[in-house]
């Protein structure tokens, strides 16, 4: 896998840029309370419901759990990109589809990290 090339301190600067650069696209979303602390990145919805991306340093995984559902993305050094093991999703347009679900729009997050 890609991910187990990454030293520790390449993949906390990758999982954090990726962290602030989908929090500053979340924040642009009206109806959402986006927090980012501790590589911990929360998503609540006016109805109290939370979605929960994280950086999880000991798999070297972007993890996230939203819809019942879980993703571990490991970092794709071609295309510098998240993506799900199991299924081959994208961490960012993964993202945005469960959103669109929950808020009946659609929404993208695709772009880059930084």
């Amino acid at each position: 896998m890609e991910n187990e090339a990454l030293t520790e301190q390449q993949f906390e600067k990758l999982a954090d840029q990726e962290l602030r650069s989908l929090e500053r696209a979340l924040d642009a979303l009206d109806g959402l309370e986006v927090d980012l602390s501790s590589g911990i990145l929360t998503i609540e919805f006016p109805d109290g419901l939370k979605y929960v991306v994280n950086s999880h340093r000991a798999a070297r995984q972007i993890w996230m759990a939203a819809e019942r559902s879980a993703w571990h993305f490991d970092f794709m050094r071609e295309g510098s990109r998240w993506v799900a093991s199991k299924n081959g999703d994208e961490l960012r347009s993964t993202l945005g589809a469960v959103i669109s679900r929950k808020v009946g729009a659609p929404v993208q997050l695709d772009g880059e990290a930084g």
